[in-house]
């Protein structure tokens, strides 16, 4: 079963999908930390992508399709891939469909967390006394969010017309999503 969670930065994309993972034996596709650990090697694409997050612009689809493109072939993942933050434009859901069509996999559910900003800057402050992450900063934060709402409304769209969409209030509480989630994996 491939899914895909989307939702702004700090919408709890990340919390749901390492549920999902345990769950369903899934392997999670965080174009986050997949990002992250090309920044830690210090790479060409690395410096790219550290200097696109610190301006507040999504890393380029060139880079993120090429990396997600290697986990959809791979072998042992197929048919188990949880999407954590991918497609977050046009661009890459149409790559992601071309990539599942040539490998003969689908997306069986789109879940769309939706939540407000507020709500994500409380989530933001939390998690930064938790864990430090580079691109936790507050003024990172609300241009993302900014961009990612303005990129992510054609990708919306995009899913929304399939049966397998759900838009679910990411201003519950966690274990309140999880459920809802679960409701529409069991129905």
């Amino acid at each position: 079963m491939n899914i895909i969670l989307i939702g702004p930065p700090g919408a709890g994309k990340g919390t749901q999908t390492n549920y999902l993972v345990k769950k369903l034996s899934g392997y999670k596709v965080s174009t986050g930390e997949i990002l992250r650990e090309e920044i830690q090697k210090n790479s060409d694409i690395g410096k790219k992508i550290i200097n696109d997050m610190n301006e507040g612009r999504f890393v380029s689809d060139e880079i993120v399709n090429k990396l997600i493109e290697i986990l959809v072939f791979d072998s042992k993942k197929k048919g188990k891939l949880i999407f954590d933050g991918y497609p977050r434009s046009l661009s890459q859901a149409k790559n992601l469909d071309i990539l599942l069509k040539k490998s003969n996999q689908k997306i069986n559910f789109v879940f769309f967390l939706n939540v407000k900003k507020e709500t994500i800057l409380k989530r933001i402050e939390k998690r930064k006394f938790l864990e430090k992450r580079s691109d936790d900063d507050f003024n990172t934060i609300l241009k993302r969010y900014d961009v990612y709402m303005k990129t992510t409304k054609p990708v919306l769209d995009f899913y929304s017309k399939n049966q397998n969409f759900y838009e679910i209030e990411g201003d519950l509480q966690i274990d309140e999503i999880t459920s809802k989630i679960d409701g529409f994996i069991n129905a």
